[in-house]
């Protein structure tokens, strides 16, 4: 009897110990499951650290304090204050919608055609030449013109862009927006740049969303697009934001909202 009793125990044991094993830690009955441990050191580390027993062992013990602290909470039934509730709605929508967007990129994947395809558009757009550009922005054509002229009869750019453009950042630095590809500005200011040579600046106020803009070429130089392997990471992003965007506005258009 003895021995069939101790075989009996040894089977209950061993088929207790997958129920242990999904468990990181036990707090007053209420049990922490290791998959909230293995999914915290998958974050971690992909933000850079190392698995190791050391960080297990503090995330596990973080786990086990966040646990103590919550039974406390609902001890004192902190989960019934209206505030409380609505930021827990909150928080539940938007991992719901993480989620979402997760499953969404995942069965919508990029292809390496959709990358190069959007890669020698971006470089055809970008051109052969990189600019070095400054400009001054005012709210009316009319100030504009009067800057123009000033410039004309030999105004300084820098000095004016530092006293009138209501481009604030960029004013301070007398107009000075650095070096860009034309594509990168909108297009009546872009199709400006590009007719203007090294050291001109336009003769007609150009007019943008932004208000008028004065824009001057401070230099030029050959520019240097990146390799299809530099910009797959961005191009891949950006175009798994657009997918993403034509999916959620293609639910809005569906949804009856009154």
């Amino acid at each position: 009897m003895k021995k069939t009793t101790r075989i009996l125990l040894l089977l209950i044991a061993a088929l207790s110990l997958p129920a242990f094993a999904q468990n990181a830690a036990v707090v007053n009955g209420k049990p922490i499951p290791a998959s909230h441990v293995n999914a915290i050191v998958s974050e971690v580390v992909q933000q850079g650290q190392q698995d190791t027993p050391e960080l297990r062992a503090g995330i596990k013990e973080n786990l086990i304090m966040r646990e103590i602290l919550v039974q406390e909470a609902e001890k004192k039934k902190m989960g019934a204050i209206p505030a409380v509730k609505t930021q827990m709605e909150v928080t539940r929508r938007n991992i719901l919608v993480r989620a979402l967007m997760s499953d969404f990129v995942s069965k919508n994947p990029v292809s390496d055609a959709d990358v190069k395809k959007t890669y020698d558009q971006l470089k055809a757009q970008a051109g052969n030449t990189e600019y070095q550009v400054s400009h001054i922005l005012v709210a009316s054509e009319d100030e504009a013109k009067t800057i123009i002229e000033q410039l004309k009869s030999g105004g300084k750019f820098k000095e004016i862009a530092k006293e009138k453009s209501t481009d604030t950042p960029t004013a301070a630095r007398g107009g000075d927006l650095g070096w860009s590809a034309p594509n990168v500005y909108v297009d009546p200011f872009a199709q400006a740049l590009v007719k203007l040579k090294k050291g001109e600046f336009s003769q007609e106020p150009v007019q943008t969303n932004f208000g008028y803009h004065i824009i001057m070429v401070e230099d030029t130089r050959e520019l240097t697009f990146p390799t299809l392997e530099e910009a797959r990471p961005g191009i891949t992003q950006r175009i798994q934001e657009q997918k993403w965007e034509a999916y959620t506005q293609t639910l809005r258009a569906k949804a009856k909202v009154k």
